[in-house]
C-alpha cells in the first residue's frame, strides 16, 4: 500500500511492545484487528485507529468464510441485513462518485465521494440493512435547533443529504456530511511523540467543551466522547484537487480480491474486492493552532433523556464512567458526558490515557481510578467483588502493588513527554488550574461533577483554552 512512513515512526514501531501499547491504548476493534497489529506500520495503525473508534466493536459471532484482508471491515457481514457492496467508481443518486474508502464500523461503511453538483469532496455513510436512521435523525434535530449562532453549534456536523440504497442485502440508510482529515486519535497514533503543541491542545479542548455545551443545551447526551469521535477539518483547498491529484498526493485505492476459504464462488451481495481506508491525516505535533478546527462524529449513541431511557456504555474501556459499571441498569445522563469529557481532555493534553488500559480488565481500570481519585462510594465498593486483589478492606493498596498518584501521572503522561520532545509544557499556574478543573470533572459521584456550563467558567478554560481557541479562529479567518 502506498503510504509514506517517517523513519522515526519505523523506529517506534520496532521498539519492544510499542505497537501493543498504542493498539490496546486506543482501539476497540475486532479480535481480527488485534491479530494483525504487530505487522503494521505506525501510519497504518493511525488509519486503523480512525476506523476502530467509529463505532462499537464488532462482536458478532460469525464464522470466518473469507481469507482476511488487513484494515477492512468484517467480510462475513456482507450478507442479508449487513453491509451494502460498494466498489470504487460507483455513483450514488447520479451525484456522488465513490473515490475511496474512509472507514467502517459495526453498522456502516463510510466513503470518500466527489459530489458532482457542488464540485466538492464529501463523506457518505452507508448503514447496514439492519441499522436505523437514528444517527441522522439526531443530527438533523441538532442542525435545525436554534439559536443558530450559539457557540459550539458549528462543531456539530451538518447532514447535507439523505437517501436510501436498495440492494441484495436489504435497504440501507445513507447520509452525507463534510469530509474530515482524520480523528484526533489517528493524529496521535501517526506520531512518534503522540502529543499536540500546547496552543493546539488548548484550542481542541475549548472546542470540545463548547460542542458538549451545545448538545446539553438541546437536551442531548452524546454518550460516546473519545478521541476517535473528534474529527479534524481538512483545509478548504482540498476540494481543488482532481481525483487523479488526490490519488497522487495520498494514495490510490488498493483493491484486494475477496476469496472464500473453501474456494467456492462468492455469494450474491459480497463485493469482488475490498479496499483499505485512505489516510488523509498527519502526526499530532504537526497541527498548528490554525489547523485545529474540529467537529464531532458518530452520534449513534446520542439520545435525549427526557424522552428515552438508555443505559450501559460502549466507550473505550479507560473512558467508561464508574456508574456504567456499578449501576448498569440505571439510565446514563449528562454527567456521563462530563466524565468522558475529562478523560478526553487529559489525553489531548498529554501522551497517554489517565487510566492505563493496555491489556487491562475492567477491574484493572477500577483500581486505576481508585489509585488516582480516591475511594469509591461505599455502595460501589461493596459491589466490587475483585477489590481484594488490589486493596485491603480499609482501601489501602495491597502491599507490593505499585500505585501512581494523580500528580505522578500528570508529570509522566503530560509534562515529561513534552519536555523529551522539546515541546512546551505547562507552567505551575496553568498546571494547578488544569488539575483543579479535572479533579471536579472526574468526581466519582455523578452529582458532584460540574455541568458543562460550569466547566466553561473554570479558570483554565477562561484564561487559557478559550483565548487560544479565539486566536486560532482569527488565524483561520485570515489564512
Amino acid at each position: 500500500m502506498a503510504f509514506a512512513v517517517r523513519s522515526q515512526n519505523l523506529l517506534w514501531a520496532r521498539h519492544q511492545s510499542s505497537v501493543y501499547q498504542i493498539c490496546f491504548h486506543q482501539t476497540r476493534s475486532s479480535s481480527f484487528c488485534y491479530r494483525y497489529l504487530w505487522q503494521t506500520s505506525l501510519g497504518a495503525l493511525a488509519r486503523r485507529s480512525a476506523m476502530a473508534f467509529s463505532s462499537s466493536a464488532d462482536s458478532d459471532p460469525l464464522p470466518l468464510k473469507y481469507v482476511p484482508i488487513e484494515e477492512v471491515e468484517r467480510l462475513e457481514k456482507y450478507q442479508p441485513g449487513g453491509y451494502h457492496p460498494i466498489m470504487i467508481g460507483d455513483v450514488f443518486q447520479s451525484r456522488y462518485r465513490v473515490v475511496h474508502k474512509l472507514g467502517y464500523g459495526t453498522y456502516s461503511t463510510t466513503w470518500l465521494c466527489r459530489d458532482y453538483r457542488s464540485n466538492t469532496y464529501v463523506a457518505v455513510k452507508v448503514g447496514t440493512a439492519e441499522s436505523s436512521a437514528r444517527e441522522a435523525d439526531v443530527l438533523e434535530y441538532l442542525n435545525h435547533a436554534s439559536p443558530f449562532d450559539r457557540p459550539g453549534r458549528e462543531i456539530i456536523p451538518s447532514v447535507k443529504d439523505r437517501f436510501i440504497l436498495y440492494g441484495v442485502n436489504g435497504t440501507h440508510p445513507c447520509y452525507v456530511t463534510d469530509l474530515a482529515m482524520c480523528n484526533v486519535s489517528g493524529a496521535k497514533n501517526a506520531s512518534y511523540r503522540r502529543i499536540f503543541q500546547a496552543r493546539t491542545a488548548r484550542s481542541l479542548i475549548a472546542q470540545l467543551v463548547l460542542a458538549v455545551e451545545f448538545l446539553h443545551s438541546k437536551g442531548v447526551v452524546y454518550r460516546d466522547i473519545h478521541l476517535g469521535n473528534i474529527l479534524l477539518h481538512l483545509p478548504a483547498k482540498f476540494d481543488q484537487l482532481s481525483i487523479d491529484q488526490l490519488y497522487e498526493k495520498y494514495s490510490s485505492p488498493a483493491s484486494e480480491p475477496i476469496i472464500r476459504f473453501d474456494g467456492q464462488p462468492l455469494q450474491p451481495g459480497v463485493p469482488s474486492s475490498a479496499v483499505p481506508p485512505i489516510w488523509l491525516g498527519k502526526a499530532s505535533e504537526e497541527f498548528s493552532p490554525s489547523e485545529s478546527r474540529i467537529f464531532l462524529s458518530d452520534f449513534g449513541e446520542a439520545y435525549r433523556p427526557l424522552s428515552e431511557h438508555r443505559c450501559g456504555s460502549h466507550a473505550p474501556l479507560s473512558f467508561v464512567p464508574p456508574k456504567a459499571r456499578f449501576e448498569p441498569e440505571r439510565s446514563l445522563s449528562f454527567s456521563t458526558d462530563i466524565w468522558t469529557l475529562g478523560c478526553s481532555i487529559w489525553i489531548i493534553l498529554g501522551q497517554r490515557s489517565l487510566f492505563e488500559d493496555i491489556l487491562a480488565t475492567p477491574d484493572d481500570i477500577t483500581s486505576e481510578q481508585v489509585d488516582t481519585r480516591g475511594n469509591l462510594p461505599p455502595q460501589w465498593w461493596e459491589k466490587w467483588e475483585a477489590r481484594h486483589e488490589y486493596f485491603e478492606e480499609n482501601g489501602k493498596p495491597n502491599r507490593g502493588r505499585q500505585v501512581r498518584s494523580w500528580e505522578d501521572r500528570f508529570e509522566k503522561h503530560i509534562q515529561l513527554p513534552r519536555q523529551d520532545a522539546g515541546i512546551r509544557g505547562f507552567d505551575v499556574e496553568e498546571k494547578a488550574a488544569v488539575m483543579d478543573m479535572l479533579s471536579s470533572i472526574l468526581s466519582f459521584g455523578p452529582e458532584k461533577r460540574p455541568t458543562v456550563q460550569e466547566i466553561l467558567k473554570c479558570r483554565w478554560i477562561e484564561n487559557w483554552a478559550l483565548p487560544d481557541f479565539g486566536k486560532s479562529r482569527d488565524c483561520q479567518e485570515f489564512s
